[in-house]
């Protein structure tokens, strides 16, 4: 008696969805939500539906090409080692040697 299991090609590889890898999906999703949440408030504060629709659909296009574009640029780790060299001091200052001195008697 014979078993056939579909074997599974995409383990350790990063969530892709047209072109989006990894975090750039939910960056993508907030920014969405973001814009229905503004249009509801633009809508009911009263403003003009087709001047809501027109900037939604502008910010909405704004959006989706920046996202995309980070997503090429910086592809899945990219974007949080850009951050993480923020982080980085220019220079170490060091008023004495001992500690390096110390380092080579360990």
């Amino acid at each position: 008696m014979s078993s056939v299991y579909k074997i599974n090609k995409g383990i350790n590889k990063p969530i892709e969805f047209k072109g989006l890898k990894a975090q750039y999906i939910a960056y993508l999703a907030a920014g969405l939500i973001a814009l229905l949440i503004l249009f509801a408030a633009l809508y009911i504060t009263g403003v003009n539906m087709f001047i809501c629709l027109a900037l939604i659909a502008i910010l909405g296009t704004i959006l989706f090409m920046w996202v995309y574009r980070m997503s090429d640029t910086y592809g899945q780790h990219g974007l949080l080692k850009k951050l993480a060299t923020r982080s980085i001091p220019e220079f170490v200052k060091s008023s004495s040697r001992k500690l390096f001195t110390d380092l080579l008697k360990r």
